[in-house]
């Protein structure tokens, strides 16, 4: 009797180790966490990289405005614009995918444009303001350094155009993103950034 219980405990564990059934649903259990992750991260990455287009698109586009004298400033033509109407202009060209609040133009949050004229095209900015956030352990864009100063005919300016778009699905971005706000662990939003120089025609 002891020989047949051992030998139906050796076929009944036979039978378990040999069994496939569920098998299909625990690999797509385990698999599942990474496979979504992956593609959230696709499609938002996607997402993004048509944002930064768009952005790059308007900058080129209203930095062409300015250097043929389309956009003008403080010389009282009616292609004249204020620091507002830029900003309204520039957000209706990127409206198409990119967020741009009805408030956005008098109170940026999240655009944010440094049009500036220089003397020299070698005095132009390398870098990208920042400032020291979370006791040095972030950074964020320093808004305080942007300015709206855009020269005339035949003046050298510098277009840059700052957008900080928000990570949603992404789980990997957070932990490599650009921008850390004051009081985030991590980061919470990529900055998007796109940059013209150019001088301008000497238009009438």
């Amino acid at each position: 009797m002891a020989t047949e219980r051992r030998a139906e405990r050796v076929t009944w564990l036979r039978r378990l180790f040999r069994s496939s059934e569920g098998a299909t649903a625990i690999e797509f259990a385990i698999l599942a966490i990474p496979f979504l992750i992956i593609v959230f991260a696709t499609f938002e990455t996607f997402i993004a990289f048509t944002g930064e287009q768009l952005v790059a698109n308007a900058v080129d586009n209203m930095g062409r405005r300015i250097r043929t004298g389309q956009i003008t400033f403080n010389m009282g033509r009616t292609t004249d614009m204020k620091e507002i109407d830029f900003r309204r202009e520039f957000c209706r060209q990127i409206s198409i995918m990119v967020a741009c609040s009805q408030t956005e133009a008098a109170k940026p949050s999240k655009l944010w444009i440094d049009l500036q004229q220089v003397t020299n095209f070698s005095d132009i900015p390398t870098s990208i303001p920042l400032k020291a956030t979370n006791g040095g352990k972030g950074h964020d864009l320093d808004t305080d350094k942007l300015k709206f100063t855009p020269g005339g005919a035949g003046k050298i300016n510098m277009f840059r155009a700052y957008y900080r778009w928000p990570i949603t699905t992404d789980l990997v971005r957070p932990y490599i993103s650009n921008l850390q706000p004051e009081g985030a662990s991590k980061g919470s939003e990529f900055l998007i950034v796109a940059t013209s120089a150019f001088q301008n025609e000497n238009y009438p």
